[in-house]
């Protein structure tokens, strides 16, 4: 995960004044990256209610504003009051029907033109992955040990 983060962030390269929306935040630990590499604002949604004292006890070291939605990402979506330059979603590898995450991220228009949404998921799934999702066109996927990062782009 280590190995994947750093490289994820490799990747973007300067992040400064980017909107974050982290989706399935965890730990919050990938929003807490983004938001010292300087993005701003960073949202970080998460359902299961028993990582919330851990994510604000996480945010709590952070200079930058972080909010928290404590809400199913689904249920997210279709509220969000802006747009983002990057999104970032690290579902369960258990939960099924990933594809339509981005395909609901895609109708509701919540990435901005030439914005970067990226999915971490497990390598079995791989085939399951079509090359595009409505205006998102896959840009670029890497492989870390038994999972992958696949990051689509918004070509319109």
């Amino acid at each position: 995960m280590d190995r994947m983060r750093e490289s994820l962030f490799s990747i973007l390269g300067n992040i400064e004044d980017l909107s974050f929306l982290d989706l399935f935040s965890g730990s919050g630990v990938v929003g807490i990256e983004a938001a010292s590499r300087g993005a701003q604002p960073v949202h970080l949604v998460e359902l299961d209610r028993g990582k919330r004292p851990t994510i604000e006890k996480n945010i709590s070291f952070v200079e930058s504003d972080i909010t928290l939605f404590m809400l199913d990402v689904l249920r997210f979506i279709p509220k969000a009051k802006q747009q983002y330059n990057l999104i970032y979603i690290d579902p369960p590898f258990p939960m099924g029907e990933k594809v339509s995450i981005i395909e609901h991220i895609e109708t509701h228009a919540l990435l901005e033109k030439d914005g970067l949404c990226m999915i971490h998921y497990p390598s079995e799934e791989a085939k399951q992955w079509p090359h595009s999702i409505g205006s998102y066109v896959t840009i670029d996927e890497r492989k870390y040990g038994r999972s992958l990062l696949r990051f689509y782009q918004n070509q319109e």
